[in-house]
């Protein structure tokens, strides 16, 4: 079994090609869920659905997130009806989100509804939420705190990040078959995803980041930095307000004493001395991930190099 630590859509695209390369139910994903948020009235988890329609081969694939030509009506009727309209959900999109809180006001666990929706969409591979319990990313910005989508897609990540909490991490439990996953398993892979906030709330739920350290097998993960720039979404200029170094090597030393391999992209290639020197194994390859074919190369790579 492959542990996979996944936010974005990075890392769903990343997953589309793991999956085309090992047999995909010994896949068990950990979703990041602190950019959970309550949008008109429903309980919508933009990781877990982004990686969920991916592997059920439903995902609009030039967006990366959202449903393949799924139609906004109802977005429309809202506007007219004087709704805020920021957040985009499409027509078919909206029943995932319907059903979801439907399921969590009956009592189910955000695990086992995420289970049941990734079985109804012919999902092969496990997606599990990194916790049952809510935590929510928050960004501290110079004049205030925001609600991550509110930061991120309401005022299009405009605003100078300054820090990062994850809200109610130190309550939260990691979601049942979390730990047990991460210990048993072959081989765990941070995927490409923005570490400060996808992979980061995942290791800020208390028992993961240890269970990490603890296992004895390796641990991969992938730069979602490249030539100094992030290929999807606000990774870099977050990191720059964080005073970190927005590159390969300021994405290793977030991992550093937890990865055993990195993987760099051939353009950063004359930081993988400095990223060894951190303990790491250096790998450089291909991580541009345009097509199904370098998709499947970047997921042989990195399998290879946990071997």
């Amino acid at each position: 079994m492959i542990v996979a630590l996944a936010g974005g859509v990075g890392a769903a695209r990343f997953l589309d090609g793991l999956a085309r390369v090992v047999p995909p139910k010994d896949i068990f994903v950990i979703g990041n869920t602190g950019d959970d948020a309550e949008i008109h009235g429903l309980h919508v988890s933009p990781d877990l659905d982004t990686v969920m329609y991916t592997l059920a081969g439903l995902a609009d694939p030039v967006r990366g997130w959202g449903l393949r030509g799924d139609t906004f009506h109802n977005l429309e009727a809202l506007r007219t009806l004087g709704a805020e309209t920021w957040f985009q959900l499409g027509d078919r999109d909206l029943a995932t989100h319907i059903v979801r809180t439907e399921l969590l006001r009956g009592g189910m666990k955000l695990s086992a509804v995420t289970r049941q929706m990734s079985e109804a969409l012919g999902v092969r591979s496990t997606i599990v939420p990194m916790s049952d319990d809510p935590v929510r990313t928050m960004v501290q910005t110079k004049n205030r705190l925001l609600e991550f989508q509110d930061y991120f897609v309401r005022r299009r990540a405009e605003d100078a990040v300054r820090g990062v909490l994850f809200h109610g991490s130190e309550q939260a439990k990691p979601a049942p078959g979390v730990l047990d996953a991460i210990m048993r398993a072959t081989a765990v892979i941070f995927c490409p995803s923005n570490p400060v906030i996808s992979i980061c709330p995942i290791l800020s739920v208390p028992g993961i980041r240890e269970a990490l350290e603890r296992r004895s097998g390796p641990i991969a993960a992938i730069s979602p930095i490249v030539g100094g720039r992030a290929l999807k979404g606000p990774a870099a200029k977050m990191m720059r307000g964080l005073k970190l170094s927005a590159s390969a090597l300021g994405v290793a030393r977030l991992y550093q004493g937890i990865a055993d391999v990195f993987v760099l992209d051939n353009e950063d290639k004359a930081a993988a001395s400095k990223i060894e020197s951190l303990g790491m194994k250096a790998v450089v390859t291909d991580t541009i991930m345009s097509g199904l074919s370098r998709k499947k190369a970047l997921a042989r790579a990195v399998l290879r190099a946990l071997e």
